[in-house]
């Protein structure tokens, strides 16, 4: 029988948790919300990990993480996941010309900006660009 980790929480900890549970932005932070609920209830690991579909690993290791930042450390952190391909910050002025001098024709805007763009980026979709253009 092995023994079971359980994190310390009080109250107010408790509270911010279950907030964080109902009314998380994301579908991971309501799981690890969970999950910290439950290992606070005394559950062992791969009963919770079996209740919030992870494995026991990460329930273990999201709980590290909380016991070492808190609430904070079940957010994911910035960097993960795809990259965008048009960035908002860096490309906006360089759309808008294109758009101004072809207004008739996405498609030669597109081909007009994507030739004006520092070589190595990787090519766009239609679907991305007028996607960036209805931001």
């Amino acid at each position: 029988m092995g023994r079971v980790n359980t994190p310390v929480v009080n109250a107010e900890e408790r509270l911010a948790l279950e907030d964080g549970l109902k009314t998380g932005k994301s579908h991971a932070f309501c799981m690890r919300c969970q999950a910290m609920l439950l290992k606070s209830d005394g559950r062992k690991s791969k009963d919770v990990a079996s209740i919030v579909d992870l494995s026991h690993v990460s329930v273990n290791s999201w709980l590290r993480r909380y016991k070492q930042e808190g609430i904070a450390g079940l957010f994911t952190k910035p960097g993960r996941g795809r990259k965008p391909l048009i960035d908002k910050a860096a490309d906006t002025e360089a759309i808008t010309e294109a758009i101004k001098a072809n207004r008739s024709r996405i498609s030669m805007a597109k081909a007009e900006w994507e030739a004006s763009r520092r070589e190595g980026g990787r090519p766009v979709g239609r679907e991305a660009f007028t996607a960036f253009l209805n931001i």
